[in-house]
């Protein structure tokens, strides 16, 4: 899905903008009874499938699960292996940066994505990010998916 006459890793920006739009969409299904921190994410797979997510919280914090890895997980589990953008959306200036956890597991399935984030009151100020940026030294094994 990348075009022509692009930088690798860039997309256009009418695909950042509709990646935005749909984790914005997926913020509006966020379960957070606990926090009131809805997420949403989006990630966009090699064959142009893109995937949402929204964040769930548990009464046992640790079973929360952020929109980023609820979007790749459902990618992964319909058989999409490789991907070329996230993009999270939340309420927070500048929006919300992806947490440790999803960092490592980005930097495992999804090494060479676009990280897009932004604040959900406007879209089109958004930040952008690699996954190697986010996350330099990732952890890992030698066995690969």
């Amino acid at each position: 899905m990348a075009e022509k006459n692009k930088r690798p890793g860039r997309l256009s920006a009418e695909k950042e903008a509709e990646l935005l739009r749909v984790a914005a969409r997926a913020r509006q299904q966020a379960v957070a009874p606990y926090s009131r921190f809805r997420v949403g994410a989006a990630l966009l797979g090699r064959s142009g499938h893109i995937f949402s997510g929204a964040n769930v919280e548990s009464a046992s914090y640790g079973l929360t699960c952020c929109a980023e890895r609820v979007a790749l997980f459902g990618a992964l589990s319909s058989g999409e292996r490789g991907f070329l953008a996230v993009a999270v959306v939340a309420r927070a200036p500048g929006g919300a940066m992806p947490c440790g956890a999803c960092r490592q597991l980005l930097a495992e399935y999804a090494p060479n994505a676009v990280v897009l984030v932004a604040d959900s009151r406007d879209l089109r100020r958004f930040r952008r990010f690699t996954v190697r940026a986010l996350l330099p030294g990732a952890f890992r094994l030698r066995r690969r998916f």
